[in-house]
């Protein structure tokens, strides 16, 4: 992803190392739904438990590589979700409001 860019030459800062967490956690603000987050995480963590049956076929090797970027998204997407409120794009109320409505259209 980062070297699409071109890479870093000798002393410079390698921006990879903010990347990893950042496109992520981007993507997760973007994307927050509790309901479409999860299933990108567990879709990622099955990346994790058939890696070994998935490597073999030649055109998942891309996914599998990138597995743990697909794991942080959803882990990402679902936690922003829950801040959100947002299930599968219908607005919940998990956690509750703090404005009362009410008070404000007497």
């Amino acid at each position: 992803m980062i070297d699409t860019y071109g890479v870093p030459s000798y002393r410079e800062a390698n921006p990879a190392v903010f990347t990893c967490i950042s496109f992520p956690f981007f993507f997760g603000v973007m994307f927050g739904d509790i309901g479409h987050g999860s299933i990108i995480f567990f879709i990622a963590l099955s990346f994790f438990i058939f890696r070994d049956y998935l490597e073999k076929i030649e055109s998942f090797k891309p996914i599998v590589q990138a597995r743990y970027c697909f794991l942080l998204m959803g882990f990402f997407a679902t936690y922003m979700g829950f801040i959100y409120n947002e299930f599968m794009s219908i607005p919940t109320n998990i956690f509750g409001s703090c404005y009362d409505l009410k008070e404000a259209y007497k």
